[in-house]
């Protein structure tokens, strides 16, 4: 029905004034027209303050819990919405950071539950291909020490606890995905996204490595809350949105793990950090907190199998880009010694 008249597809990214969500539409606008919708609750303008300058680049602000028309907005006549609809859709919408588990719990399931399902509604009136970001969270806390998660493992957590909202809300948004799929005839896909770092992610949300960083470029001690010995990965964001446009083409398999297999200590992570910055600091250990979890290892077999894909940026590199951003912003961000 909707057919791709115009030279670059159309393509909306759902949370795109987001952390990944930005990344994944600065590499998308070069061969697409993109819609951005965000409603700014975590997003930044600020995020996407170059991609409002390309002609090929449009962004609506609108709360995705309620439904979205897209035919009612002027702009996107450009984009030839009546005759072309749209070809892709990427869900990147929810609240991602600890913090959010304890002030935004309600607009966290909502937006899995509602948002979801309005971006699905879209994708079957357009019939347009659909992406969910979905997380790691949903396998919950690993059972053994150093516990790698496949696809098909069913997850281990706690549907009423602190991060219930973020994990159950997850889980509940699979299965919504997986049911279009099945009874509606969406051609779905979705991506457990695990640990991921880079520029633009947010200070002050709970984050380990902003955290990390900021700490270090203001001169002070870097807490770690929980054992320090815990070891986890973490993906550049580059390559996860690599990943993430690699599963959007593909038409084999539906549920895929992206994430790094570059497995350091969090006190290793730390050192990295102080050694990147030159800080003369001390590293010390704290009591875990609530909203925290401990974190299980991914199997990216599936995804390098089908996808062809494996993270490329090794964990040194990308914390030396993701410092450098900070300090470029540390005016902007108030990161300064006291």
């Amino acid at each position: 029905m909707y057919k791709q008249l115009l030279e670059r597809k159309n393509v909306l990214v759902a949370g795109g004034a987001g952390f990944i969500g930005s990344h994944l539409c600065d590499e998308l606008i070069k061969s697409a027209n993109v819609i951005c919708v965000d409603n700014f609750i975590t997003g930044s303008e600020e995020n996407i303050d170059l991609l409002l300058q390309n002609p090929n680049f449009k962004f609506i602000r609108h709360d995705l819990t309620l439904p979205l028309d897209l035919e009612k907005f002027s702009e996107l006549e450009i984009f030839k919405m009546r005759f072309q609809g749209i070809q892709e859709i990427y869900n990147l919408a929810c609240p991602t950071s600890p913090k959010h588990y304890k002030n935004l719990p309600i607009e966290t399931l909502l937006t899995n539950a509602e948002a979801t399902r309005n971006l699905l509604d879209l994708a079957v009136k357009y019939q347009a291909k659909f992406l969910h970001a979905s997380s790691s969270a949903i396998y919950g806390a690993p059972t053994s020490e150093r516990q790698t998660f496949a696809e098909d493992y069913w997850g281990y957590l706690d549907p009423v606890g602190p991060r219930s909202c973020y994990n159950e809300g997850k889980r509940f948004a699979e299965s919504l995905v997986v049911n279009y799929g099945e009874h509606k005839g969406v051609s779905v896909r979705l991506a457990r996204i695990f640990n991921t770092y880079g520029p633009r992610m947010k200070l002050n949300d709970g984050r380990m490595i902003p955290d990390f960083i900021a700490s270090a470029i203001t001169a002070k001690t870097l807490t770690i809350y929980g054992s320090a010995e815990e070891r986890a990965t973490y993906c550049y964001v580059s390559d996860m949105v690599d990943g993430l446009i690699k599963l959007q083409e593909q038409d084999s398999g539906v549920i895929f793990n992206l994430g790094s297999l570059e497995q350091e200590t969090i006190k290793e992570i730390a050192q990295i950090v102080i050694n990147l910055t030159g800080a003369k600091v001390a590293i010390e250990t704290a009591e875990s907190l609530p909203y925290l979890s401990t974190q299980g290892l991914p199997d990216i077999t599936r995804a390098k199998e089908i996808l062809g894909w494996f993270p490329l940026v090794p964990l040194e590199v990308g914390l030396k880009k993701t410092i450098d951003y900070f300090l470029a912003h540390k005016g902007a961000l108030g990161l300064s010694k006291d």
